[in-house]
């Protein structure tokens, strides 16, 4: 237990960056995500498919709220939020692991993993600490091998691409049935990559989950013009 000066600087330090922050999802001084924007990243689930066909179930949309708290946990090192976003997260991986308990096998939870310039920029790893943040163990079966580009930018088939070959798989000691993890999903490239390289391991991977999915051309039609009718 902390010591009573070390608790007091402790809680002037907590004080003073409580001051300086603005909400992650609307810029409300003093406070790190405000009680209304908690509300926009309440578990909203939807599910996918990948181009080879895994079934990936995410939390809520990539857009509004969530989007930007997303932005500030991978790009502005504001961990605090990855409790919040991981209790999100933490939903879906429940339901998934329910629905696996008829298999009477453990399911393992792995999360595409963080290049290493990745983890040297922020000092953690996104999928990893979310899943921890949700309460659970990640399993870090894949790692990466060789360069791959930013894929930011890059269409369906490009992705798929620059993911090809890029991950390994290591020894895997037990069995058990994998779940993929990761923070957001896209195309879907990179969990099909994730799969192949698990399942020529000889690894029974049974879906993915991710915290937020990219709406789809039609869904971010719909939600426009929701937007511009309120």
């Amino acid at each position: 237990m902390p010591s009573p000066p070390l608790a007091h600087a402790i809680g002037v330090e907590v004080l003073a960056l409580l001051l300086a922050a603005t909400c992650a999802g609307c810029d409300r001084p003093e406070t790190l995500l405000c009680d209304a924007c908690r509300q926009g990243i309440r578990p909203a689930p939807l599910t996918r498919r990948t181009p080879a066909g895994l079934l990936v179930r995410a939390a809520m949309p990539f857009e509004s709220i969530a989007a930007r708290c997303i932005r500030r946990l991978k790009d502005d090192g504001e961990t605090m939020l990855a409790r919040p976003l991981g209790a999100a997260l933490g939903a879906v991986l429940a339901d998934v692991v329910e629905s696996q308990a008829e298999f009477d096998e453990p399911v393992r939870l792995v999360p595409i993993p963080t290049s290493r310039g990745a983890f040297r920029r922020r000092g953690y790893r996104v999928p990893e600490l979310l899943i921890r943040r949700a309460g659970s163990v990640p399993d870090r079966l894949l790692v990466l091998q060789g360069r791959r580009t930013d894929q930011r930018g890059l269409d369906s088939a490009s992705r798929a691409e620059n993911v090809r070959g890029a991950m390994r798989s290591r020894p895997m000691i037990e069995g058990g049935a994998v779940v993929l993890v990761d923070d957001v999903v896209t195309t879907g490239a990179t969990f099909d990559e994730a799969a192949r390289t698990l399942r020529e391991a000889g690894v029974r991977v049974v879906s993915a989950v991710a915290l937020a999915a990219t709406p789809r051309l039609g869904e971010r039609n719909v939600n426009a013009s929701e937007t511009r009718s309120k």
